[in-house]
Parts: C-alpha cells; structure tokens; sequence
C-alpha cells in the first residue's frame, strides 16, 4: 500500500527516504537521483538491466538513477568506462551489494516519479514510473540512430523506466507475459496523449532507451500463470502502469490532455512551427504585421473547434500513410471539410477558394495555408 512520506533517513547514509510500502513487504526508497526497491527475500523478477539482467531470483534490491548530465551520453565515458561499471559503481554509494543489485537509468527526475497501486482479491499490483519522451519520444520502426559494436553503446536522455511490484507469484512465463501487457500499458498511455516522434511523423510508442522490471513473491501460495490482457493480473498491471505513466510525464515534461488541446502542438511532428505559419501568412495578399499575427495564430491554435478540425485532418492523413483510405479520396474529403472551417469558428467567408486551396497540394499544404488566411483575416472567435 502506499504510505505518506518519511522523515526517517535510511540506515545505508544515503538520505534515502522511505515512499512506499507494499502490502507483501517490498519498501520503495527515494532521494535526489534514485529510486530503490529494497526486496524482501525469495523474490523473482525479470529485469532490463546492464547488470544482473533478464530473469533473476536473489536479488536484495532494485534502483532507478538518474546521472548526472555531465557523466556523458557515451557508455565509455560514463564513471567506470560502461553502463555496467557504472551501475556496480552507483549500487555501492547507496549501500547496496553490487552482485545483488539490478540497475536501470534515465534522464528524469526522480522527484517526479508517479505510483500507482490497484488490487484484486488477495493480488497487489504496485507500479513505479519515471517519465520523459520530449527529446527521444519515437516510434517502434522509426530509423535507427546509432549501432553498437565491439561492447560501445550509447546512452540517450529521455526513458520511460516502469518498475511493477506484484504481491502473488509469477514463474518465469508469466513474467515475460506480464511485460509484454505493461509495456502495451505504456503504449497506450502514451497514444492517448497523441505524443509525437522525435525520428518520424508518427505518434510515439516509447522512447529509445525505456526501461522495465517486473517482481513478483515467490512465497506467496497464489500462483498466477498468466498475466495477458484477460486476467485480472494483466487488467490490474495495465491500468497502474497507465495512470502512472500519464502522472509521470505530466510530472516530468508537462505533457497533458490540456497542453495537447493546441494546433501548433498537434502539427509539431511535421515540422510545422510558427516560422512556418508566418512564412506561408506572409506569401498571402494583404497587409503583414509579425507581431499580431503570431499573437492572434498563438489565440486560433487554442480554439477548441480548431483543435478537434485539425486533429481530424492529421488523423486522414496517418490514415493514408498506413494505406488504409485511398490518397485521391481522403483529399477530396479533407477539402469539403476545411470549407467548414470560416462557419466554425466565425472567420470571414473565404471570397476565393481557388486561391487558398490546391487540390494539386497535400492535406497539410491545404489546412496551413487556409489557417493562415484565417488567421489573417482576424482569427475568427477566441477560445
């Protein structure tokens, strides 16, 4: 269960404050740049980590760290020359054995770290999450950036780190069943916020460098073997790894329902910025005044009406990216509805379609070019 914060430090000198409880007894510790789950014993787990990775059974402790920028972004620059080194190095300064510990990293901050425990009968699902994808948010089949060779890898700012403690236990199968369902979890979380790529225009299911461990009680006499989308155990994962995983990268970076409720946000995983709008308003007939524009565009991206026409607009073009709806189609479609738009939100009927639209041109060309004669030509109602 989850308890209110304690003042007591922990004994290892480490100023590590106690969090967390659990009702099986796994104690969840924090201080400026780590996360450590101290486990009672007779605990398995399946773990990402450098060190002590993949399926164990043992270990004394779990952390999650945060390093110091300027450790490098290099694994061979990091204290020790390598991410294993350097786990080793971080277990002994927090009063851990090395040899019992697993280890995993990220760029957030652990003071935005997001629980969330939900239970079932005599089952306990806690889930523990860091969050952050503003810089390396992407999406499963984006291009790669960088190949490891001869033991060098590299080390990536941004991770979405997800630690799940269950108070039943999970043999081996049922752990790696359990990850594939929390880590559709953090999908889901993540696509509900519609966050973009960094690598492409998709929506992102991840970042680069996440990060997952999942501990369950081998003492305990419930014995759960499966844990997919129809038990109660991947139910009761799922939704924890969801709320916190949404908590956490509010926590971390800001990203919320209500920051996404703008069209420039919306836009920015094709590039297009307010340099972009400013460039198009500009090669419009008409009089140009920088500073009112961008100030009336910045009041038109926050009109709800503008916001949902937009959403819809982008949601026809990933559609034709899959190959789901014929291009030819889904353009004659998207133009009837951007004619909607002066209607909408009370802009000045637009005198000359043929001027502000191009069938010739892409779904997008059409909608920046018809928002930026709207914006033009007063912004129409404010949000």
């Amino acid at each position: 269960m989850l308890t209110d914060t304690i003042s007591e430090s922990d004994k290892t000198g480490c100023d590590l404050k106690l969090l967390v409880e659990t009702s099986s007894g796994e104690k969840v510790y924090r201080n400026e740049n780590s996360i450590v789950v101290r486990l009672p014993r007779n605990r398995n787990c399946l773990i990402t980590s450098y060190v002590n990775g993949g399926y164990s059974e043992g270990l004394e402790a779990i952390f999650n760290h945060q390093p110091k920028p300027t450790e490098g972004c290099r694994s061979e620059d990091m204290e020790g020359g390598s991410v294993e080194a350097y786990i080793k190095i971080h277990a002994g300064r927090l009063g851990l054995n090395p040899n019992k510990v697993a280890g995993m990293m990220t760029a957030a901050k652990m003071k935005n770290a997001a629980f969330a425990t939900r239970c079932f009968r005599n089952l306990e699902v806690t889930a523990i999450v860091t969050a952050g994808i503003e810089v390396n948010g992407g999406r499963a089949g984006d291009p790669g950036l960088w190949h490891e060779e001869n033991g060098k890898s590299v080390y990536v700012g941004g991770t979405i780190n997800t630690i799940i403690l269950i108070s039943s236990c999970l043999p081996p199968h049922a752990l790696t069943r359990a990850i594939m369902t929390a880590t559709e979890a953090k999908t889901v979380a993540i696509q509900q916020l519609m966050a973009p790529s960094r690598y492409s225009t998709g929506i992102a299911t991840g970042s680069g460098t996440d990060q997952i461990c999942i501990i369950s009680n081998k003492d305990s006499p419930n014995v759960i073997t499966w844990a997919g989308k129809h038990s109660k155990a991947g139910e009761r994962s799922a939704i924890c790894v969801i709320e916190a995983t949404t908590r956490a990268l509010a926590l971390q970076t800001g990203l919320t329902p209500d920051s996404q409720r703008d069209m420039l946000v919306r836009l920015d995983r094709f590039g297009i910025d307010e340099k972009k709008y400013w460039d198009v308003a500009s090669s419009l007939d008409g009089e140009n005044k920088h500073e009112l524009f961008i100030r009336t565009l910045r009041d038109f991206s926050r009109n709800p009406a503008v916001v949902v026409m937009t959403c819809a607009l982008l949601h026809i073009c990933d559609e034709v990216e899959w190959g789901l709806v014929p291009e030819l189609t889904a353009k004659k479609t998207a133009l009837s509805m951007m004619k909607a738009l002066p209607g909408i939100v009370g802009t000045p009927r637009v005198p000359d379609w043929n001027y502000v639209l191009d069938e010739k041109q892409s779904i997008l060309e059409n909608w920046i070019r018809l928002s930026a004669w709207s914006v033009k030509n007063g912004g129409g109602d404010q949000p």
